[in-house]
This record gives structure tokens, C-alpha cells and sequence, in this order.
């Protein structure tokens, strides 16, 4: 059997289309692990081999065609529920809303038909009438990439009917139809897909914000007990003072200069009492504009948070600056503080019944960047588990969330532009902060 060479360059063009498609839904899958990514690759794999066997260029069976088009048309269905974005019942409560939304029904039903009249292949035509409900039924949900995929299809579908091109190409004895299908779906797909995908990055990132939020409070019991340490002393001493001057009074010995010393302790230990409000309510807070900040300032306010558990366990902490105490950072300072008292905390946690528990943090800088180093002596992460310790819901602890040291990589990475980094040293781990240096 010969064959034109033009029709060959054209079915080649076509499975280099598919080709192209499958290796790119199949890499997004990989990053994503999305179900709608893996279900079209396969729809195109088995559309592929349909398309092989319906060139005739080699010899497939009938029945393998068939086969393969019922495997197409199963992964077509598989891939407009998975990308799809709304609901495919509408709710009806009114006899205004049940004639629209049947009304509808009935578009959609007319229009899938023609669309499988034109083009005579079952799994696009299946996307095209799943996409299409699901887009009729939340048109009050605004745009969402379905409608790019949806509209290009009707558009396309309502040329081709209008200037009756399926005849007019059948008698010219163009090449097959179908061909054009897969290459104009090919190319909506693309186009559809970066807005799904842009879509998805962006829910991501509010997903991260609230999770984010969500972790602040995750150990609400420990913060609270933190914040009682942090106020029963102060409050002791501002009551010993008022005892002092008491007494002084009764026994008429208050001279202004004792009077004075006690004002002013008192004075100092409110201050204390609102700089600590301030440090909570500041951690606490959820959104604030990027500024130049004092690294030392987001390490003193997660010790802030942490002090108490760091002397119920009688661990030893210490603060070394190799480089002026006043270098500073671009960024949010609560999201720098965020990162330090989880990578603080989860050192505390292993600590807790170590012997001589240490944490030493190390402030430096390189030409480019400051580095913040954590160590601890907790005897270090086991191999097999510190390439998965910033991985989402991976934990080493029972009652651990996972989700602790994959935020802060997320911070440093998307919030300073950093990188945060882990090894074990000779009895215990270090973390590495690297931010770039405000000039």
C-alpha cells in the first residue's frame, strides 16, 4: 500500500503534537501530582495509538482500534471530572431556575451531538460535553480556565457549521478531519492548562498562607503557658514593689529617693509586660508589608515565645553575632520570626531529655547574604530522614503535623528569596538561614 507524502507529513505532524502533549501532561504530573494531568496523558497515549491504527500507515486490528477508543473515551471522562470547577447538579429552587438551567441541558446536549457529528471521536467529545455542564451550571462562579477550553470548542465548532466547512472539506478531498481535532485540541489544551495551572499556584498559595496561619496556633496550650511565665514574674516583682512601699509609708521612712527607685522598677517591669503583648501580637499578626528589619529583632521576639519551655527543660541558649549586631533583612519580620521558632522548637523537642541540652544560633554574613545558623547537640537526623524532613506532612514525631519545616522552607524560598538548609554536625544537626543582605 503507497501512500502521499503529504498525507504522511501530516500524520506525522499530528503524532509529534500528541507526542508532545503526552511528555508534557505526564512532566506536570510529576510536579503536581495532579489527577487531571495523568488521565489526559493517557487519553492522548490511547488516542495516539487510535490515530496510528486509523491511519493505516501500519497494520492494527479492528478490534484494538476499538479497544484503545473505549480506553481513550474512559481516561476522557476520568479527565473532565478531575478538571473540572464547579459542580455538575445545580441547585434548583424555583420553576424560573429548573426552565434556565434545562434550557441549558438541552444546549449542551445539542451542541456535544453536533460535535461528535463533526468530528466522529467519542473522548473529545466527551470532554467537551462534561466541561460544557460543568461551566452552564456555575456560570455565577465568574471565569475559570474550563471556560477557555469550553468556548474554544463552541467557537470552533460554530465556524465549522456556519460556513458548512465539513463538506466542503470532505469534497475537496482534504486530509482527514479528525486530524485537525487533535491538533486544535492539542493547542486549547496548552492554552486552557497554564491557567488551570496558574489557577492551581494560586490556591496553593493561599493554602500555604492559611496553613501557615493555622500553625501559629497549632501548640495554643504551650504559648499560653509561655505567656503566663512571661507575666507571673513582672507581676511578682510590680507586687513587691507596692509591699516595699507600703511598708515604707506605714512606718513613715518613704523619702522621695526610695520612692523614685521603686517608681522607676515598676516602670520597667510594665515595659517589659508590653513588649512582651507586643512580641504575641506581632507573631500573631497574619499580613504586614515587606520592610527592612533587624535579624536580631525576629530572633528576640521567637525567644520571646519560647522562653519559658527553654527554662522548664534547663536548656542552655546562646546568641553569637560574627558580624554587627544591627544587620538587617527585606522582608516580613514575624515570618523570619516564624522560621526560628520552628526550627528552634523542634530542636527543644528533642532536647527534652538529652543531658546538658544546648542550642546555639550563630549570626554571620557572607558578601551576599546573611546567615543565620542554628545548632543543637540532640544527636543529629538520621540519614535515611533528612532528605524528607521539608517534605509536607513528613514527621519523626508521633504526635508531629509534618508541616512545621516545610513552611519555613516555603518562607525562606518564596518570602526572602533564600535558602534553608540542614546537616548533621558531630553531636547534633544545623540549620542554615541564607538571606540576602539589605545594602
Amino acid at each position: 500500500m503507497t501512500f502521499d507524502i503529504n498525507i504522511i507529513l501530516f500524520y506525522g505532524i499530528t503524532f509529534g503534537i500528541l507526542l508532545m502533549t503526552i511528555v508534557y501532561t505526564f512532566v506536570r504530573y510529576l510536579y503536581s501530582k495532579e489527577v487531571f494531568y495523568i488521565s489526559y496523558c493517557f487519553m492522548q497515549i490511547f488516542s495516539l495509538i487510535f490515530i496510528i491504527a486509523h491511519s493505516k500507515l501500519y497494520e492494527i486490528s479492528y478490534f484494538y482500534k476499538e479497544l484503545f477508543l473505549i480506553l481513550a473515551s474512559i481516561s476522557a471522562l476520568i479527565f473532565a471530572i478531575s478538571y473540572n470547577d464547579g459542580k455538575f447538579i445545580p441547585k434548583i429552587s424555583n420553576y424560573k431556575e429548573l426552565f434556565i438551567n434545562t434550557f441549558l441541558l438541552n444546549i449542551v446536549i445539542l451542541t456535544s451531538f453536533y460535535h461528535y457529528i463533526l468530528f466522529e471521536y467519542l473522548p473529545y467529545t466527551i470532554i467537551y460535553a462534561v466541561l460544557f455542564i460543568s461551566i452552564v451550571f456555575n456560570l455565577k462562579q465568574g471565569f475559570k480556565p474550563t471556560m477557555i477550553y469550553v468556548l474554544g470548542w463552541s467557537v470552533f465548532c460554530i465556524i465549522l457549521f456556519i460556513f458548512d466547512f465539513k463538506n466542503f472539506y470532505i469534497n475537496k478531498g482534504y486530509f482527514d478531519l479528525v486530524l485537525l481535532v487533535f491538533t486544535f485540541e492539542a493547542v486549547l489544551f496548552t492554552v486552557s492548562v497554564a491557567y488551570k495551572y496558574n489557577d492551581l499556584k494560586k490556591q496553593n498559595k493561599e493554602f500555604e498562607k492559611m496553613v501557615l496561619q493555622q500553625s501559629k496556633f497549632v501548640k495554643s496550650g504551650e504559648m499560653i503557658a509561655n505567656i503566663t511565665h512571661q507575666f507571673r514574674q513582672p507581676l511578682n516583682n510590680i507586687s513587691y514593689i507596692l509591699i516595699n512601699l507600703k511598708k515604707r509609708f506605714e512606718s513613715q521612712k518613704l523619702d522621695k529617693l526610695f520612692f523614685d527607685k521603686k517608681i522607676n522598677q515598676a516602670n520597667e517591669q510594665l515595659y517589659f509586660l508590653s513588649k512582651t503583648i507586643d512580641d504575641f501580637k506581632e507573631f500573631y499578626t497574619q499580613e504586614k508589608e515587606k520592610e527592612d528589619f533587624l535579624v536580631k529583632d525576629a530572633i528576640e521576639n521567637a525567644f520571646t515565645i519560647l522562653s519559658a519551655d527553654i527554662k522548664k527543660h534547663n536548656i542552655s541558649l546562646s546568641v553569637e553575632f560574627e558580624v554587627y549586631e544591627e544587620i538587617k533583612v527585606y522582608g516580613v519580620k514575624n515570618e523570619l520570626s516564624q522560621v526560628i521558632l520552628s526550627l528552634v522548637s523542634n530542636a527543644i523537642d528533642i532536647l527534652k531529655n538529652k543531658e546538658f541540652p544546648k542550642i546555639y544560633i550563630k549570626v554571620l554574613a557572607s558578601s551576599a547574604d546573611v546567615i543565620i545558623e542554628i545548632f543543637d547537640n540532640g544527636g543529629g537526623i538520621k540519614p535515611k530522614n533528612i532528605k524528607k524532613i521539608f517534605e509536607p506532612y513528613f514527621s519523626t514525631k508521633e504526635e508531629g503535623t509534618g508541616i512545621g519545616l516545610y513552611l519555613s522552607q516555603i518562607i525562606i524560598e518564596e518570602s526572602f528569596n533564600g535558602k534553608l538548609q540542614v546537616q548533621n554536625i558531630e553531636d547534633g544537626a544545623k540549620f542554615s538561614i541564607f538571606i540576602e543582605k539589605t545594602i
